[in-house]
């Protein structure tokens, strides 16, 4: 179920024609309370505002038992009914940031994600998802604001506020930018594991969260302001970015703007220069030439 939030994007799905896929339009999902608070979010917020509401949508119209938000920017590695399957009997399942201590923002980001959210169609699983819409549409932007933050930091309680919520604990169940300093990444028959350095503890690598990678309009692209081993630039994030101009490139043939946005060249002033000139200093700049990138990794 795929959520198409401007006419543009809805039009490119539906000629994709994704057999797996059902294509969800905006004027079709939109409810009289999110249409209502709309124009007081930015488009940003607004797509956080109604994440709660996708879920619970989804669960409603198609009569689902349970759904799955993901996030758009996840690649899967092993099988994620595995992750539904260490929940047992419980009825909702959140993942957390599980922070390397420097990138630490539990205080205003939240201690979990949302990336890979599990909500059971039943009693339980509804008290908290109709819990987390109205929440939502109460109040979801993007600043910190008496304990709040967009729709994430409401998730910060769940485990103490309700019953029958999972919080995972494997690494390899969103690894990501922010956390991925604590692994060693291993490859066994096919399989990506990643071994806990502190513990020695082995576990699956069920995902990986490819937060803040962009690509920019001098044919670079930015990995993100943390700091990435060789490794797992070469071994993750290479065929991620392999993959993601394969399919841009059919995209692109259905659409008219073929324009990538850039984020750093339009971005010449004293507060860009501060900020890309910390971020070398950090050990941080991962802007690449995307040519050279894919010749080198």
């Amino acid at each position: 179920y795929i959520f198409a939030f401007d006419d543009e994007s809805l039009r490119i799905l539906n000629e994709l024609a994704l057999k797996q896929a059902t294509i969800v339009s905006l004027k079709a999902f939109e409810s009289s309370e999110l249409l209502e608070v709309k124009s007081q979010r930015t488009q940003a917020e607004y797509c956080w505002t109604s994440t709660s509401s996708t879920i619970l949508y989804c669960l409603k119209r198609f009569g689902l038992d349970h759904c799955i938000y993901l996030d758009a920017d996840l690649y899967f590695y092993n099988d994620p009914i595995e992750i539904v399957k260490k929940a047992g009997d419980n009825s909702v399942i959140i993942t957390p940031h599980n922070y390397t201590k420097k990138y630490d923002q539990s205080k205003t980001s939240g201690v979990y994600c949302v990336q890979f959210m599990y909500f059971k169609n039943d009693e339980q699983g509804l008290k908290v998802l109709n819990w987390w819409v109205n929440a939502c549409i109460d109040w979801c932007y993007a600043r910190f604001e008496d304990g709040k933050f967009g729709d994430q930091k409401y998730l910060d309680d769940w485990d103490t506020r309700f019953e029958g919520i999972y919080v995972t604990s494997d690494l390899g169940i969103g690894l990501a930018p922010w956390n991925v300093q604590q692994v060693k990444l291993l490859k066994e028959k096919d399989k990506f594991y990643v071994v806990n350095k502190k513990s020695g503890n082995k576990s699956a690598l069920y995902f990986f969260h490819f937060h803040g990678l962009k690509f920019l309009n001098n044919n670079s692209i930015d990995l993100g302001d943390y700091q990435l081993e060789p490794d797992i630039i070469s071994r993750l994030y290479k065929p991620y970015i392999l993959e993601l101009l394969a399919q841009y490139n059919k995209v692109k043939l259905l659409t008219k703007n073929t324009r990538i946005k850039s984020e750093i060249g339009s971005e010449i002033n004293p507060s860009a220069i501060k900020k890309i000139i910390l971020r070398k200093v950090k050990g941080e700049w991962n802007v690449k030439d995307l040519d050279k990138f894919i010749s080198h990794y």
